[in-house]
């Protein structure tokens, strides 16, 4: 289903009508000309999808307590996030720990940022790893260039 968006002004010109909408598909996104855009929201709409969320990291959790569901979610992870292969096995193990984790704080603590930022920084990781002469240049020793005392804070 498609979020309808509407522009800003209408939350106050057109509130019933941006209410309606609201009643009928549970989230509209709000276009805004002098800020970031928002998403206006029903408060059960809001709840279902943490809901969701808390049922993944534990579904996600319990999987990898047993050797079956750690292959069965090495196998998901290649399918959701193909760029995962160029991560080494224990790299992956070391990505879904992160995303677990990720997925709990976004259920837990209300904090979704986290889990953007774990898909975010395994996909550059594998970026790098993918670029053979990249990954050698930053993963090869630093120049032995002498700069200096280094100062305590």
């Amino acid at each position: 289903m498609t979020t309808p968006t509407v522009p800003f002004s209408d939350l106050s010109k057109h509130s019933k009508e941006v209410a309606e909408t609201l009643n009928r598909v549970h989230r509209v996104h709000i276009r805004r000309r002098d800020g970031e855009d928002l998403y206006l929201t029903t408060a059960r709409h809001d709840r279902e999808r943490e809901e969701t969320a808390s049922v993944v990291a534990g579904l996600l959790a319990a999987l990898v307590t047993s050797d079956e569901g750690v292959r069965a979610v090495k196998q998901a992870l290649l399918a959701v996030f193909s760029w995962a292969r160029h991560l080494s096995p224990e790299e992956r193990q070391e990505f879904v720990r992160d995303l677990i984790d990720a997925t709990r704080d976004a259920v837990d603590l209300d904090v979704h940022a986290t889990l953007h930022r774990v898909v975010v920084e395994w996909r550059a990781t594998a970026r790098i790893l993918a670029d053979p002469a990249l990954a050698a240049r930053l993963t090869g020793p630093l120049p032995e260039d002498d700069h200096g005392e280094v100062l305590a804070p």
